[in-house]
């Protein structure tokens, strides 16, 4: 080693350094800690539900913990449906508000259209509620009808329980679905989204920006070759923290949905759940052995939420900011 890379190599100071350290180590062991203490508490508290139902607590659909036969597989199709309908919704809108805001919109209006998105990020779920439960689903019966007459023949967009051709047939068949709860859902995760996806695409380095301009890019083919590859970590971190987020969603979700308890992969049509709802529904009226068997389905959506998360750092870890850069 040279006496050059030795006074170009940084030291830590024992003083304000070390402090700020060992605070920093403190919350991530803290952090680990919280997260196996509630890991630890749903498994001793769905032990006994666990030893009752077996392997079949994953492949069961119907829910009767009472009468020993019970399991998530309805629910956790559900939960997956909805999720999958939020990240469908949510993800074009933030995609594209973060680059207009970041790359398009004016200075003023830039600074109300960041404001407006972080004030759709702070408003309670319950209003998500309110709002899809008993105005937007029945305005918009059009839409699931349009899409089920249109896409029927997909099998997940196709309504079973529909008249198509008849213009009289009822309307309730196309409410209380997975799509109202997956499209309220996406509502309240694009603001998350966005603002990660805003924050990434604003770190693109200005010599790259410059560089391709230099060499004859338009706008469009600046943010295609400089912007998007840079912020690619961001925007698989923003729809995995999105993600995150719908798979948990509880309030809205159960104030939209008509609960069934079997496998429902009929998108538009009536009748869903999810793992969340479940326990939210059913928490107040459940037996001691219904409250071990919600904790058991809630240690499955927890354990869900972790492979998504470990998931997208993996992800995330092969796909870091800049890579890929064309610029």
């Amino acid at each position: 080693m040279t006496t050059l890379e030795a006074r170009r190599r940084p030291t830590l100071s024992g003083g304000i350094d070390g402090v700020f350290r060992i605070a920093l180590r403190t919350a991530g062991f803290l952090v680990l800690g919280l997260m196996v203490t509630v890991g630890g508490f749903l498994l001793f508290r769905g032990l006994t539900a666990f030893a009752a139902a077996g392997p079949a607590f994953l492949t069961t659909q119907t829910w009767e913990p009472d009468s020993r036969n019970f399991g998530i597989a309805a629910v956790l199709v559900g939960t997956l449906l909805i999720a999958s309908v939020a990240l469908v919704v949510a993800f074009p809108i933030a995609l594209g508000m973060a680059l207009y805001i970041s790359e398009y919109a004016p200075r003023w209006f830039k600074r109300f259209l960041t404001s407006a998105i972080d004030l759709m990020a702070a408003v309670p779920s319950v209003v998500y509620g309110l709002f899809g439960a008993t105005m937007l689903q029945w305005n918009g019966l059009d839409v699931p009808r349009w899409l089920s007459i249109q896409f029927g023949w997909i099998p997940f967009l196709d309504v079973p329980e529909a008249d198509p051709d008849n213009p009289l047939s009822p309307l309730n068949v196309y409410t209380a679905s997975s799509f109202w709860a997956g499209l309220v859902v996406g509502f309240m995760i694009m603001p998350f989204i966005c603002s990660v996806m805003r924050e990434s695409f604003t770190q693109a380095p200005p010599g790259e920006r410059e560089g391709a301009y230099a060499l004859g890019s338009t706008r469009w083919g600046m943010i295609r070759s400089v912007v998007l590859p840079f912020g690619r970590s961001g925007m698989i971190g923003g729809t995995m923290l999105g993600l995150g987020r719908a798979l948990g969603e509880t309030i809205a979700v159960a104030m939209i949905i008509s609960p069934i308890f079997v496998i429902q992969p009929h998108i538009l049509g009536a009748g869903a759940n999810s793992v969340s709802a479940l326990i939210a529904q059913q928490w107040g009226a459940a037996s001691p052995f219904g409250l071990s068997a919600l904790m058991a389905a809630g240690l499955a959506l927890f354990t869900l939420t972790l492979i998504v998360n470990f998931a997208a750092s993996a992800v995330i870890a092969r796909s870091r900011s800049g890579q890929g850069s064309d610029a």
